[in-house]
């Protein structure tokens, strides 16, 4: 049928690039008829649904109008947002932030490192490499919800991984793997503006030095003399009136949150290795014996021919890690409960103030934060990929 219609449209004097200019026009409004009721429900069901949480985050709704048929909501800016940040009664969320950002940076080292470990061990070709990719990959096919419940098991104050020792004659030990409260690396709340702007200087510094080591001495300039002049005012004291709280409030990494870090990277080491295997499988054996012939010992041919080739594979497991990471919620839920703030994470606790509280606009705030939190680090990969896949 397709030969009659292309002889058709021939012998109507549109010709073979006529013929092909009409079928491509054809397949594009076929394909926008397609994908535009995917595209409708995604801008209502998804991009509608973050506005309308924004305007929440707004607003007062809670409390006594939460279940009103038709409550009183007015609008209160970023009220939400500075009460959370700054409120004498939100010390949780605070410490909530503290506790996700220390898991996110020890899961996906932890993650990185004993993936990239298990596949350089399964990259010497090892006897029943098969075996034991499957073993290391199986947590990865788990549930956070069911690798809660065993690793729950196994942290308990007496029992699991405590009584361990008794095996051999020892005495168990009596770490409280998700209750202990001591914390470590504390930090003081109220000098958090003065450590931001402390980091952003040194990191303006950083990036100009960095730059002009590269002769790109524009960028330097650019990036450099604010970054001078940021940290000249914090050494002159001109940051020491900047302070969130009137009061010192102290944070710090809950040492309870230590099992909720090895139950994770137990479930996404496999996923990292998978990863680091595959990449290692891409690499020609000519560049390694390369670096063998020039003199490189085992440990230089790691770190200057393997490690720069897997840098893509090792950002893009950072990318997936972390927002998975940031949005914790069912690990954290199923391991220590909604109520354990030694371990909670603000999804835990924006689940509380919303469905427990009745606080419905201080939740829909929470909710933004964490979707601003994943998208700076989702927002930057997704724009550097588009550019590589456009150049």
């Amino acid at each position: 049928m397709a030969g009659i219609e292309t002889a058709r449209r021939a012998d109507a004097g549109l010709g073979w690039k006529g013929v092909g200019l009409v079928r491509s026009r054809r397949d594009q409004v076929m394909a926008i008829l397609v994908v535009l009721p995917s595209l409708a429900l995604l801008a209502v069901f998804v991009y509608g649904f973050i506005a309308q949480t924004v305007y929440i985050s707004l607003t007062d709704w809670g409390k006594g109008a939460a279940l009103a048929l038709k409550p009183e909501i007015h609008f209160m800016g970023a009220y939400n947002y500075r009460d959370l940040f700054s409120g004498f009664l939100n010390v949780r969320f605070r410490q909530d932030i503290v506790n996700m950002l220390f898991f996110t940076v020890l899961f996906v080292a932890a993650s990185l490192a004993l993936g990239l470990l298990l596949a350089t061990i399964l990259d010497q070709r090892i006897r029943g490499e098969a075996v034991f990719r499957t073993i290391f990959l199986f947590p990865m096919s788990l549930s956070f919800i069911v690798t809660g419940t065993i690793w729950r098991w196994l942290l308990q104050p007496r029992g699991g991984v405590n009584v361990l020792p008794t095996l051999v004659g020892l005495r168990p030990a009596d770490f409280l793997w998700l209750t202990s409260r001591d914390q470590v690396l504390q930090f003081d709340w109220q000098a958090l503006p003065r450590l931001v702007v402390m980091v952003v200087a040194l990191a303006l510094v950083a990036w100009a030095a960095w730059s002009a080591a590269r002769r790109r001495f524009r960028t330097a300039a650019i990036t450099g003399l604010p970054g001078l002049v940021l940290a000249t005012w914090v050494a002159l004291g001109g940051a020491a009136q900047l302070k969130a709280l009137p009061f010192p409030e102290p944070h710090g990494f809950n040492l309870a949150l230590i099992g909720v870090v090895v139950a994770a990277a137990w479930q996404m080491s496999g996923y990292t290795m998978a990863l680091y295997l595959a990449g290692l499988r891409t690499i020609p054996d000519e560049l390694r014996e390369a670096a063998r012939v020039d003199g490189a010992n085992t440990l230089q041919v790691y770190r200057y021919v393997e490690l720069p080739l897997l840098a893509p594979i090792t950002w893009s497991a950072i990318i997936v890690l972390g927002h998975i990471a940031l949005k914790i919620f069912d690990l954290v839920f199923a391991m220590a409960g909604p109520d354990n703030a030694p371990t909670s994470v603000p999804a835990i606790l924006m689940f509380l103030t919303t469905f427990r509280g009745n606080e419905l606009a201080k939740g829909a705030s929470i909710a933004v934060i964490l979707l601003l939190m994943v998208s700076v680090l989702i927002v930057p990969y997704l724009v550097a990929s588009f550019r590589t896949g456009r150049t």
